[in-house]
């Protein structure tokens, strides 16, 4: 097989993999996903793939975090950054640095997840992606929740809640069912500080999302999430007073996460329902559950979680009145709190030593690209960076119309050729106003699609060229001020039906034109200073306008 088929038949296979791994992520069979996900990134890895290989990795690394191979999730997230970044693929980047911001939130470093999520926010800002703040807002609220801070938890949460809208229905979940476990939190801190009403309304809220988010479960027909929520449903319901309910939602949660395998949502689902017994004032019977689920939680490495348990313990033990026990449950805490920070402390240093390696990678991967540079014939390189020369030298790099270099040295001929000139400068109306409400990616597209306008509605000897920021030149040969005023009607009418809504929703976009006529080479500068004056009495005249002697 020649290399192009062999290439080929790699990509398909690639697409099978991934795939696969998908369909196990949405079954909740994430260790069968796993190993999809890590032979379609090896395979992709091995042709060069890296969009691919991205695709495959963050699809690895969002369901290791789910089985409790944290590290091994944030090494994939950071492969895939380092690969991304070779091709600037921005949007991608983002993506994975909000996941990976979840492991690392598991394995204690928060500093490094807020970092992560920093640096998302801000490719998400610069690209205007409604999306990607989402998920960004998303998961800095579950951080904060879990470095203890609910109540900013809950600011970003809710700002996440509101961009929701027209998503689909795993991004719903997510956000529906983190907002309703940040209230299993909020809810008591609330009434410890007697704001009674907020806390009966955000737990009324609380038990609407959450069992929205049940609902998106079961229709998805997805154990993992099911379990989830009918985890911090039932803790809800708990602290709504219904005991009944929030025993029967928990107890199914276990079940479902003990067919499943889930054995990090069995050990949350055997402390809360001892924390649902120690709230109806069955300590004794709590202290046994709660016994349970620690040693579970120790079992599979749970540190976190364990660490809850035994404040949750040692509350227990008081109530029943065994103040020792619940002495050596409080040492137990913090022993496993210090326990906590070594592990964060050998983990970073892990991570730093697979930066480390990264970096290395990359300068490889530099070096080789730049001795394969080096290696292309003289002749080639010269004709291609002539090429590149001449085209920054006289053409504008947004909208790839003449730039004013090109403007100044045609002119002069246009305007010493037979027969009449005139010039028109025209200028976007309020163009400030789109870049600030929609962003300068917008505003850049609207200028190129002006430029796409015009060089349709002028003739093959007429100039166009972009004069610098939102101003534009048109030159028209052969034609006196009343044709070209007409012409730039035609434009402007033209710009002003443009569908605009295809960009942006509610975008609107006009632009003014100032004309003149220039009688010679040694009449342009001052024909242009004219055209400047009528494009002004344009604007001043209410904008939308062709304004001519």
């Amino acid at each position: 097989m020649d290399r192009p088929a062999s290439q080929a038949a790699a990509v398909e296979t690639i697409g099978r993999l991934i795939a696969r791994a998908e369909q196990m992520r949405l079954a909740g069979d994430y260790r069968a996903g796993c190993e999809s996900a890590q032979q379609a990134a090896e395979l992709a890895a091995s042709i060069g793939d890296v969009p691919r290989q991205a695709d495959a990795l963050r699809s690895l690394a969002n369901q290791l975090l789910r089985i409790g191979r944290q590290e091994e999730a944030i090494t994939a997230c950071r492969t895939a950054v380092a690969a991304l970044e070779t091709i600037g693929a921005d949007a991608t980047i983002c993506e994975i640095l909000t996941l990976e911001a979840m492991p690392l939130r598991d394995l204690g470093m928060h500093e490094e997840a807020l970092e992560a999520l920093a640096r998302a926010r801000e490719i998400a800002q610069a690209l205007g992606d409604r999306d990607l703040l989402y998920w960004v807002h998303n998961r800095t609220g579950v951080v904060h929740g879990s470095m203890g801070d609910h109540e900013l938890s809950n600011t970003y949460l809710s700002q996440a809640l509101t961009m929701a809208a027209g998503m689909d229905d795993e991004a719903r979940f997510c956000i529906l069912n983190n907002i309703g476990d940040n209230a299993t939190y909020e809810v008591p801190r609330l009434r410890r500080d007697g704001e009674h009403e907020r806390a009966q309304q955000m737990l009324t809220d609380a038990l609407g999302w959450v069992g929205e988010a049940l609902r998106l479960a079961r229709a998805a027909r997805h154990p993992f999430r099911e379990s989830l929520s009918l985890d911090n449903y039932g803790v809800l319901l708990a602290l709504a007073g219904d005991v009944a309910g929030a025993a029967e939602h928990i107890e199914q949660s276990r079940l479902i996460a003990v067919r499943a395998g889930y054995r990090s949502l069995e050990s949350a689902a055997l402390q809360h329902q001892a924390r649902v017994r120690l709230m109806n004032g069955e300590p004794a019977t709590a202290v046994e559950g709660l016994l349970v689920a620690l040693e579970r939680a120790r079992h599979d490495g749970e540190k976190p979680m364990a660490m809850e348990i035994l404040r949750e313990l040692s509350d227990a033990y008081e109530q029943v009145g065994d103040f020792q026990a619940a002495l050596h449950s409080y040492r137990d805490f913090h022993d496993l709190e210090r326990g906590i920070h070594n592990q964060v402390a050998a983990a970073r240093a892990r991570m730093a030593a697979h930066h480390f390696e990264l970096d290395n990678a990359r300068l490889e991967a530099e070096n080789a690209r730049l001795e394969a540079e080096l290696q292309r014939t003289h002749s080639v390189e010269l004709a291609a960076a002539n090429l590149v020369w001449r085209r920054q030298a006289t053409e504008d790099a947004l909208t790839g119309l003449p730039n004013r270099r090109t403007v100044d040295q045609r002119l002069p001929v246009l305007a010493a050729a037979p027969g009449r000139l005139c010039v028109a400068v025209a200028d976007v109306d309020l163009f400030k106003q789109v870049n600030d409400r929609y962003g300068h990616l917008v505003g850049d597209e609207v200028l190129r699609r002006i430029a796409g306008v015009f060089l349709d509605g002028v003739r093959e000897t007429d100039l166009v060229a972009r004069f610098g920021g939102e101003e534009f030149l048109v030159a028209l040969a052969g034609t006196d001020v009343a044709e070209a005023r007409a012409a730039c009607d035609l434009l402007r009418a033209r710009v002003a039906g443009y569908p605009w809504e295809q960009i942006a929703d509610g975008l609107r976009v006009t632009i003014s034109f100032g004309v003149a006529e220039i009688a010679g080479p040694a009449d342009i500068t001052a024909g242009l200073n004219v055209a400047d004056q009528r494009l002004y009495e344009a604007k001043r005249a209410g904008r939308n306008r062709v304004q001519a002697d």
